[in-house]
């Protein structure tokens, strides 16, 4: 069986208050993943420049593999402040590499290769990187043990109707948090139902595995036909939220790869946010504690 678990999209540094840290959705999905004991990979785009340089050799340095091409482009920043409750609000640049990510014979090979992949909406807000994806997922063998999954990560106005239905049509599981869901839901002119409702919709809709909704401090859920899995959010203290949502993911999809019932990956999803919550950016190393609870397939 394939093997390899890839995170595919935009690559960049996050500006925060106390300075710059790595960051991007499919590269902190790709490290956690890394951490489970699985191969994983980053597929992205950064600019033949310092900033490009740098984002390779931390890589290198955390040992995360990737598919990275240079282009010519400048690597990806984005302006992460945070509020009272550590909460991120994000001012994402534009024309950037990420936004210009090549298809190419390795990147066919890598997605006849791969086992499961997480994609959002944010990458594919650029014609180059949205067919890139696209094709990616389309080349990706289908069967009872892959897994695509959309995690929605909604930003600015960095998204269409018609990207998004497109994104939900080719992936087999869906994530996505209350708040995206009622954007969603305007947006789909789905009625005022409540979003367990609208969860059922969509999984419907789609023909989803699955779909995982999470509510912050009001726990999360995982719907798949005919059953939810609910959990509470741990207290904890916060230092920040960036990236707790792409290990939540990550430590999802390695459970589930790992044979691990729908409710034991769900219980190890929070417990793995909840501990990248009390670190400081995204790309925290995680505790032998969580770690050792999956030993790979």
């Amino acid at each position: 069986m394939n093997k390899i678990i890839v995170g595919m999209g935009e690559a960049l540094w996050d500006v925060l208050p106390q300075g710059k840290k790595i960051g991007g959705a499919p590269a902190n999905f790709a490290y956690h993943v890394s951490q489970f004991g699985f191969d994983s990979r980053v597929v992205s785009a950064v600019g033949s420049d310092a900033n490009g340089k740098e984002l390779l050799d931390i890589f290198a340095e955390k040992r995360l593999q990737g598919l990275i091409e240079q282009v010519n482009y400048p690597t990806g920043t984005v302006q992460v402040t945070l509020d009272a409750e550590g909460v991120p609000c994000y001012e994402i640049h534009e024309d950037v590499a990420w936004d210009n990510i090549p298809y190419s014979d390795k990147l066919n090979r890598l997605a006849l290769s791969t086992r499961a992949v997480c994609f959002g909406s944010l990458a594919q807000r650029s014609a180059v990187s949205r067919a890139t994806i696209q094709h990616f997922l389309d080349v990706m063998p289908d069967g009872e043990g892959q897994l695509k999954i959309f995690d929605i990560n909604l930003r600015q106005n960095f998204y269409t109707k018609e990207i998004l239905c497109d994104s939900m049509s080719r992936c087999n599981i869906l994530k996505i948090n209350d708040e995206e869901l009622i954007i969603i839901s305007r947006l789909f002119g789905y009625p005022g139902i409540d979003l367990q409702d609208k969860c059922w919709i969509l999984i419907a809709k789609y023909n989803l595995k699955m779909l995982i909704l999470t509510c912050g401090t009001n726990g999360s859920y995982v719907f798949t036909p005919g059953s939810v899995s609910f959990q509470e959010t741990p207290k904890v203290p916060v230092a920040d939220t960036v990236g707790a949502g792409d290990s939540f993911t990550a430590a999802f999809c390695a459970s589930l790869l790992s044979g691990k019932p729908i409710r034991e990956a769900h219980q190890l999803a929070v417990q793995t946010s909840a501990y990248v919550c009390t670190q400081s950016g995204a790309m925290s190393e995680l505790p032998d504690s969580l770690k050792n609870k999956i030993k790979d397939v």
